[in-house]
């Protein structure tokens, strides 16, 4: 997964030429690690019996570190080279993270000031990565006045937001990410230095699912380890048969569908898609995991009692229909007939929540085994799709 497929398109360097697709280098790699944290942080705040208001704040939280994100690994796509300097901003960008990592768990209370300084200082590290892309000549030079007010005045701002108090800092927090997003979805795409390595980004979002999957495996472990029974050991297995299940699911159908799509569109075409595909609804895709980490943690940790939390039940089975809602979305971004997304789309957000609905008279492996068993029939389904097609294309 992730090899740039012929016709993807290609960076560029300094000056402006072609380079060859590539893979995620090893920086890209140790700078997602401070990511695990971040994910985990946001994934602990769900456990338990979690509220409306917890599953906002997880939303609110989570936001501007997945945009960020995707904003540098944009920018690590565009500009890619492994001189210090880089290196350098990416490492700082790295530590502005964990320092949002930190003031995860009291971000809505006493530590909002820190974590609107750790976005801050992310936002001047872009300022570095692409100050340098103004410099560079007609027509590959990006305007002065575009990192200035996107990086610069919003990273200062941002850092202002830290002085202002509750409730009104989460309001400026809002305001801000609607602007920046108002100025990228303004560009459309328009002054881009290179072209996008679209093989580059099908990978490192990949990754970026690998990331919550990972988290949702190490809230089974460590669960089991505080209640080590037979129900919860179970539950466990459930839980890794649905996570292995959309795993299987995401790789062999997802992400080669992405690629696909990105390889045969033409130069704008392929921003677009990768800017909606892997900007905005792969931030519901990996929600929705997180989500279910925490709901398999503590279904792992209730699996003796008689059923689990009405709020455990909802990030995990909600979760899950967030993710197949968030697939759907994509299907029909690509181009898909609604009626074709639906035969899968309507029964795989459907059965979670009807998992909700009865919750209140399953046991804790019962709703665990019912999610589990819609994850194999939707990647069964999406097999047996493949192969008609794969016949129907070798028929004359």
């Amino acid at each position: 997964m992730g090899t740039p497929q012929p016709g993807a398109g290609a960076e560029a360097d300094g000056a402006g030429h072609p380079q060859e697709g590539r893979h995620a280098d090893w920086l890209e790699l140790f700078f997602d690690l401070v990511f695990v944290a971040l994910a985990a942080q946001l994934s602990h705040g769900l456990h338990g019996d979690p509220s409306l208001r917890d599953f906002a704040v997880f939303l609110g939280l989570y936001f501007p570190p997945w945009w960020l994100w995707i904003n540098l690994m944009v920018s690590a796509n565009l500009f890619a080279d492994d001189r210090p300097r880089r290196r350098l901003l990416m490492l700082s960008a790295m530590l502005c993270i964990a320092v949002m990592a930190c003031a995860v768990p009291g971000a809505d209370t006493d530590r909002g000031s820190v974590y609107a300084l750790g976005y801050a200082g992310t936002r001047l590290v872009l300022l570095g990565l692409w100050w340098p892309a103004t410099r560079y000549p007609e027509p590959l030079r990006v305007p002065r006045w575009r990192p200035l007010s996107y990086c610069l005045a919003s990273g200062l701002l941002w850092a202002a937001s830290a002085a202002v108090p509750a409730p009104w800092q989460y309001v400026v927090w809002a305001v801000l990410i609607a602007a920046e997003m108002a100025l990228l979805l303004s560009a459309r795409g328009r002054g881009l230095p290179a072209r996008l390595d679209t093989g580059h980004i099908v990978e490192r979002v990949g990754l970026f699912v690998i990331i919550v999957l990972g988290e949702s495996v190490i809230a089974l472990v460590t669960s089991a380890d505080h209640v080590w029974t037979p129900r919860a050991g179970a539950v466990g297995v459930l839980g890794f048969v649905l996570l292995a299940a959309l795993w299987w699911s995401y790789f062999d159908f997802g992400s080669t569908s992405a690629e696909l799509m990105l390889a045969r569109a033409d130069d704008r075409r392929a921003y677009l898609l990768a800017r909606d595909v892997g900007g905005f609804l792969h931030f519901f895709v990996t929600a929705g995991v997180l989500c279910m980490a925490a709901g398999l943690a503590t279904a792992v940790e209730e699996a003796d009692h008689a059923h689990l939390p009405t709020g455990a039940v909802w990030v995990l089975a909600g979760g899950l229909a967030l993710y197949h809602a968030a697939h759907a979305g994509i299907a029909l971004r690509y181009g898909r007939s609604p009626a074709a997304v639906a035969v899968w789309a309507v029964p795989g957000i459907g059965v979670p929540l009807l998992v909700v609905w009865a919750a209140g008279h399953l046991a804790p492996w019962l709703v665990v085994f019912l999610l589990a068993a819609e994850a194999i029939a939707h990647l069964l389904y999406a097999r047996k799709l493949q192969r008609h097609r794969i016949a129907a294309a070798a028929t004359p």
